[in-house]
């Protein structure tokens, strides 16, 4: 019987195939999952040009459509502060009892913080990426087939790519 609630957080800008394996595969091991929308407050640039309000429902929708409920979603700041960032999280989520990240200086912060730590497999990574996807979304390549259909559903409804290519254009001459 799976037991305990595990923790993940990533900035899901967007939330792709690669996102979804590693919630199915934690949810395999564990009761439910907290996922963390991490650099909440960012939104409208290259790095990170989709709201945090986006990105929950590109995971909420993404998650519901495959049959998965057992999650929650929480927004998470930065606080520039890596002493303090463990004890934010803490603040902001419900209890978990298990971390997941291939991050190191997450795996780092929760470790001292007394949290088991667990890696997952990146599958597919040199196309399952953030930065691979929004590549592909500025140079009219091709991006839909590694996200969710329903991701790819709402970044055009939300013009998702002209916003990338607005960010990316310059006042130069």
């Amino acid at each position: 019987m799976k037991t305990g609630r595990a923790f993940m957080v990533g900035r899901f800008q967007p939330f792709h195939n690669g996102h979804l394996a590693a919630i199915k595969k934690i949810l395999s091991e564990n009761s439910s999952v907290i996922i963390g929308i991490g650099s909440a407050q960012y939104s409208h640039t290259l790095k990170d040009p989709f709201t945090a309000g986006e990105r929950h429902l590109m995971i909420s929708s993404a998650l519901e459509n495959e049959g998965i409920f057992k999650f929650y979603l929480v927004p998470i700041e930065d606080v520039n502060s890596n002493p303090l960032w463990v004890s934010h999280v803490k603040a902001l989520t419900p209890t978990f009892d298990k971390v997941y990240t291939n991050n190191p200086l997450v795996r780092r912060l929760f470790k001292e913080s007394g949290y088991p730590v667990e890696s997952m497999s990146l599958m597919n990574r040199a196309s399952w990426s953030g930065t691979h996807i929004r590549k592909a979304m500025l140079n009219d390549g091709e991006w839909k087939k590694y996200v969710p259909n329903v991701v790819a559903e709402i970044v055009e409804e939300i013009d998702g790519i002209r916003r990338l290519k607005d960010l990316a254009m310059t006042d130069e001459p």
